[in-house]
């Protein structure tokens, strides 16, 4: 007797998430050498909206974006990306990575690196026409570095160089925006310009998932967080969710840290905020 095997139906997502969602993680599990890092997170990512990532080190925060990119395999579950697989919608991400992961000593310039963000249009080995380069030149004005345009990315300061890393994602023109500790070590101006992109692109009816360490600045810079440790202990609108309670739960009730989140709570609500 012969047996076929017969190859399983793909696993669709749960109910309880929406096909419109730009980000869904349905029982995402991720683990390093058989130890879990992420643990069945399970998250619908707000159409139009800037999500701060919130997490004590080594709660997972980098793994979550990795796992949208594919870069971490998962030991279970499924991630899409406006209601497909996420490896079929990757044009429609971009990637910020954090600096200390970047080789800055490669001889490249500020304008080859932002083009890295067109090979997803333009295709592998093929010429890089006008069009394109103009949309690199242009994402390098929105970050306010068109006249380093050729400047070596090792040339730059560090505040130069996440921008250019910003300019990279703008000039793939996509839809879902992934950004790992954007805000880590850069100069006030950097600051305000990556702010300034972030409600911008907003407005555009883009979201943003941004991986952030600076609990002071959560309320003004985002509208909706994710609160992770390992799991997911809260998602949602800001207001709401961003909570001492909620704040506790993520980081064990570290006293540090709860000095922090006191002193960020107190200044919200001591400047209208609720």
């Amino acid at each position: 007797m012969t047996i076929t095997a017969t190859k399983p139906a793909p696993r669709t997502l749960g109910p309880e998430h929406s096909p419109l969602s730009p980000l869904s993680i349905d029982d995402v599990t991720v683990a390093y050498h058989r130890r879990p890092v992420l643990w069945d997170v399970d998250y619908d990512a707000p159409a139009a909206s800037l999500v701060g990532v919130i997490g004590p080190n080594g709660a997972g925060k980098s793994t979550l974006i990795k796992a949208v990119l594919g870069l971490v395999p998962l030991a279970s579950g499924r991630i899409e990306i406006f209601g497909h697989a996420a490896k079929q919608q990757r044009r429609r991400i971009g990637y910020v990575p954090q600096r200390e992961s970047v080789d800055w000593d490669f001889p490249v310039s500020a304008l080859e690196v932002v083009l890295m963000g067109r090979y997803g249009r333009i295709g592998w080995f093929k010429r890089i026409g006008r069009a394109h380069r103009e949309a690199a030149l242009s994402a390098l004005a929105q970050v306010g570095l068109a006249d380093l345009a050729g400047r070596q990315i090792s040339q730059l300061s560090g505040g130069q160089q996440q921008r250019v890393f910003l300019a990279r994602a703008l000039a793939q023109e996509a839809d879902l925006y992934l950004m790992d500790e954007p805000f880590a070590g850069v100069d006030a101006a950097t600051e305000r310009t990556i702010v300034d992109i972030l409600r911008r692109l907003r407005r555009e009816g883009k979201t943003c998932l941004v991986v952030h360490h600076d609990i002071q600045s959560v309320r003004e810079y985002f509208d909706h967080v994710l609160l992770l440790n390992m799991r997911i202990v809260a998602a949602g609108p800001t207001d709401s969710t961003f909570t001492a309670e909620n704040l506790k739960k993520t980081y064990g009730g570290r006293l540090t840290f709860m000095d922090q989140a006191g002193a960020a709570l107190a200044q919200s609500v001591g400047s209208g905020a609720t």
